[in-house]
């Protein structure tokens, strides 16, 4: 419930209320006469009194008191003339729009430049760096095949090296085991050799050729001689041949030149043409023999 429905509830009124509104009406009263009186007294004209005594024989009148005009207030400024906008030309306007499209247009195609170049280039690094990785791959496998080639020569090699070995032992162990065989031939035929009482050997008969061997050798090659040019003197050219047991010829090898390179020559391929030597009076060949031989034997 407010108030104002119950007055007993209300404070009391303060004192001395009328009192302060009129005291309050004539201080205003007062305010009012004053601010008039105040403006009467700037319009009411200046009174000057002048008091002269004359001192002259013609009286002169003072000139009036300098009056200061006041300054005629500045003119108020003048309102700037509207400008009325111009209307936009339709023409101009397509032009501009144009001209903006045109840019915007350069600018897009400046960029899709600018970034198919940018692929290009990025292009040209990836196949140069696949390129060098082809390469590097090439060189790897070239350095490879290389080294499997060479591993390959080598192993040949040493597989040669040892066939050679195995065959030069073989052919070692072939004569230790031959020089055996014909060690226990010599001791077995021991008891009945065929020497002399002075013979100083230990075979069971003798191995050397037969006197008249060495002519029938030289009238088996001779007849092989071939010469371009006569021989001046008899020169001897010395040759040493060695056969197999058959009598196949099986190398031959100029020990004593005869000075004349032609003879030289002529009997040497005489004796490779010959190719087999004839058997000795016993059935046998000797492994080796020095021959001599003369133009005009």
């Amino acid at each position: 419930m407010r108030a104002l429905d119950r007055p007993e509830f209300m404070p009391p009124p303060p004192p001395g209320q009328m009192r302060a509104a009129g005291l309050a009406l004539f201080a205003h009263l007062l305010l009012v006469l004053a601010l008039t009186w105040a403006v009467n007294w700037k319009h009411q004209p200046e009174v000057v009194s002048v008091q002269a005594e004359l001192w002259s024989a013609l009286p002169q009148e003072a000139a009036p008191k300098l009056v200061e005009v006041p300054p005629e207030p500045p003119a108020p400024p003048k309102p700037a003339p509207k400008v009325e906008a111009p209307k936009p030309d339709p023409a101009l306007a397509e032009a501009e729009i144009n001209l903006k499209k045109e840019k915007k247009r350069k600018e897009d195609e400046k960029l899709r430049l600018e970034q198919e170049k940018k692929r290009e280039l990025a292009k040209k690094e990836a196949d140069k760096k696949e390129a060098e990785k082809l390469e590097k791959l090439k060189k790897e496998k070239e350095k490879k095949l290389v080294d499997e080639k060479k591993q390959l020569e080598d192993k040949k090699l040493a597989q040669e090296k040892k066939r050679k070995d195995d065959a030069k032992r073989e052919e070692e162990n072939k004569a230790l085991e031959k020089q055996r065989q014909d060690n226990l031939k010599r001791m077995a035929g021991l008891a009945g050799a065929t020497g002399g009482a002075t013979a100083s050997g230990n075979a069971q008969v003798s191995s050397g050729p037969s006197a008249s061997y060495a002519g029938r050798i030289v009238a088996r090659i001779k007849p092989n001689i071939v010469l371009t040019s006569p021989v001046a003197g008899n020169p001897v050219a010395e040759v040493e041949v060695r056969t197999s047991p058959d009598g196949t010829i099986v190398g031959r090898k100029l020990i004593k030149s005869s000075g004349v390179a032609a003879w030289d020559d002529a009997v040497l391929k005489a004796i490779d043409k010959t190719e087999v030597l004839p058997r000795d009076v016993d059935g046998r060949v000797p492994a080796n023999l020095v021959i001599g031989f003369r133009p005009l034997d």
